[in-house]
């Protein structure tokens, strides 16, 4: 694995800090589209755990840094370990959003 495992299962809120820091990157939530639309943290990407196999529609270069998000962090970790054996390199699971206290948007 690399850097990013460094921070497997993160703060959510010190994982959304590290995603601003972070060029190019993209912050995705892996909720279900109904969950992402009653709140979901401003510049994330909505691809369901279930559909992760449409990723390249967000993240088309396999090492673009990517933040995962959920409601608790099982979705994610579930993702990440996902993700990887996708081929994507650069994976972050930053956890849940029931945890996250900045913006929400709708």
């Amino acid at each position: 694995m690399g850097f990013f495992d460094l921070f497997k299962q993160s703060n959510i809120n010190q994982g959304i800090e590290e995603y601003k820091r972070t060029d190019d990157a993209v912050l995705l939530d892996v909720r279900t589209p109904q969950e992402y639309q009653e709140g979901h943290i401003p510049e994330s990407k909505n691809v369901p755990l279930q559909q992760l196999d449409n990723i390249a529609s967000v993240a088309w270069d396999k090492a673009i840094p990517l933040f995962v998000y959920c409601y608790s962090g099982s979705r994610s970790r579930q993702a990440t370990g996902i993700l990887q054996r996708m081929g994507y390199s650069k994976v972050n699971n930053i956890g849940g959003i029931a945890a996250y206290s900045g913006k929400v948007e709708k």
